[in-house]
């Protein structure tokens, strides 16, 4: 694994957690939207907003992780390392990624 497909693997759980929130009723996330009984078109917008959210929660974390920003007020650098012993934090291709598939992506 490398920074790219780290950062594409975590945005696609992000995109099964959104969609769970529509088709599985057993989380509790899931129940309170439904209990809202929010018009298909304002349930839209929710969905937006939380990924919107998850989203930017996701860069920071990241950031986080390669010691580009604070996570809690702190900030540290991290070493996380591949399968095969390679450094995935600490060389800036990390936030690199997470800038490009999660903001240029979107823009």
């Amino acid at each position: 694994m490398n920074a790219k497909t780290l950062v594409a693997s975590w945005i696609a759980e992000k995109q099964h957690y959104l969609h769970s929130l529509q088709t599985t009723p057993t989380s509790s996330a899931a129940a309170r939207l439904r209990d809202l009984a929010l018009p298909a078109e304002q349930q839209a917008q929710v969905l937006a907003l939380l990924d919107c959210a998850l989203s930017d929660q996701l860069y920071t974390l990241l950031l986080g992780l390669d010691g580009a920003a604070s996570v809690g007020g702190l900030q540290h650098d991290f070493a996380l390392y591949n399968e095969a012993g390679q450094a995935l934090t600490g060389s800036g291709e990390l936030e690199a990624e997470a800038y490009a598939q999660l903001h240029e992506a979107q823009a």
